[in-house]
């Protein structure tokens, strides 16, 4: 993948993420621009559907001039920033246009993108997208396009210029900037060792060194207890359809979703402070390319979202990709009936409950994990019989080359 990139190549591009400290002037100023924001959303939303009915072409061209339109009779909406408001009919075609594509190409429901719908006041939360020629950075400090300056915490420095920023608010209602900026290759020593990674059942991650795997943190499991007493509160404090909710009811809002907040990015560190020690330590980077989404529907759901694996996989692909690494994904089939010693495949799919792998033709015995993880690294390269069931993580111009 980017191994090939040579140290300060710009390979795409990446996102940084810092806090806001926003007053409370501010902070009417941003809720005001989402609430125009907002309805230019919907109303693209009704425009393209009596187009639809009507047989006729609703791209962002004519919403454009619909927006062009309404700002010269609105005073309400001139006020707010065009930059802004153009995004949003970018943002909203895109969008569509997923889609439509979806539905043209004829994809299973479960894996299209839903058409556009209407955005609620009270259920939408505030995003506000700035290209370049909407927002500065001056004396640490954030100003958006309509006088609106923010506070930085600049928990690390921007690599470079950014091109555009996202403005939004969270479920705890602290608002964060995300700028986007060229992502550059940060080659590191070569460590002259290459690695297999399985994603298991007792653990995590399992690889083929025991230095290296990544047992279960359990961070859900031990915040139960509080997850379960905020889910009460909540539960108690609901208001009956059609009526306001109480103070009391979004308190507990606020504390579920701080609670669930804390789990996330625990999860999120475990994973990126494990990810770092693999890419710094290996050259070559074999990873089983499991999707756990089916997992959701098994008995192993509440432990599956709690080992985070998915999660775990992205920071891993992402450091590889930003440390120059060459990480390849391997397809996960009968990963664990192959015998990582002489190749042998059993006849039968063995159970979950089965955790020690034997072989009848070479009777090599060895935890199930871990002949997986040699497994993968086989099918990474050394395997020529393995090689099709391996995907490089490549961006396409890469592979084109």
């Amino acid at each position: 993948m980017a191994s090939a990139a040579a140290a300060g190549e710009a390979v795409g591009c990446a996102r940084y993420t810092y806090r806001l400290r926003v007053s409370a002037a501010a902070r009417a100023v941003l809720e005001a621009e989402w609430a125009r924001c907002r309805w230019v959303w919907n109303e693209c939303v009704a425009r393209s559907k009596k187009a639809y009915r009507e047989g006729e072409l609703c791209g962002p061209a004519r919403l454009d001039r619909m927006l062009t339109g309404a700002r010269a009779v609105t005073p309400w909406l001139a006020v707010g920033s065009s930059v802004v408001q153009q995004q949003v009919i970018r943002d909203f075609a895109k969008a569509r246009a997923k889609a439509l594509k979806d539905i043209k190409d004829r994809l299973p429901l479960g894996r299209r993108a839903g058409l556009p719908k209407q955005r609620k006041k009270r259920e939408a939360r505030p995003t506000l997208n700035y290209t370049r020629r909407g927002f500065r950075l001056k004396g640490g400090r954030l100003h958006l396009a309509g006088g609106i300056a923010m506070g930085v915490v600049w928990s690390r420095a921007l690599p470079d210029e950014p091109s555009s920023v996202r403005v939004y608010r969270d479920s705890l209602g602290h608002w964060y900037a995300s700028f986007v900026v060229p992502a550059v290759v940060q080659l590191l020593p070569s460590a002259g060792a290459v690695i297999g990674i399985d994603w298991g059942v007792t653990e995590t991650a399992t690889t083929i060194s025991d230095a290296h795997d990544l047992p279960h943190a359990r961070h859900g499991h031990n915040a139960k207890e509080k997850l379960t007493r905020y889910d009460r509160m909540t539960a108690r404090r609901r208001p009956a359809r059609g009526q306001a909710a109480s103070k009391g009811y979004r308190e507990a809002k606020r504390l579920r979703a701080k609670a669930y907040t804390k789990i996330a990015r625990q999860r999120q560190d475990t994973a990126r402070k494990w990810a770092k020690k693999i890419v710094r330590e290996h050259d070559v980077i074999a990873v089983e390319d499991f999707r756990p989404k089916f997992l959701a529907r098994t008995s192993m759901a509440r432990k599956a979202a709690d080992a985070a694996i998915g999660a775990t996989k992205r920071a891993l692909l992402e450091m590889g990709r930003k440390h120059g690494r060459d990480v390849r994904l391997v397809h996960p089939a009968h990963t664990t009936m192959d015998c990582a010693r002489c190749g042998a495949r059993t006849k039968h799919a063995l159970p979950l409950s089965e955790r020690t792998y034997t072989c009848t033709a070479c009777g090599a015995v060895s935890p199930r994990d871990k002949n997986s993880a040699r497994v993968m690294l086989l099918r990474a390269g050394l395997n020529p019989a393995g090689v099709d069931r391996v995907r490089l993580d490549r961006s396409p111009s890469e592979q084109a080359a």
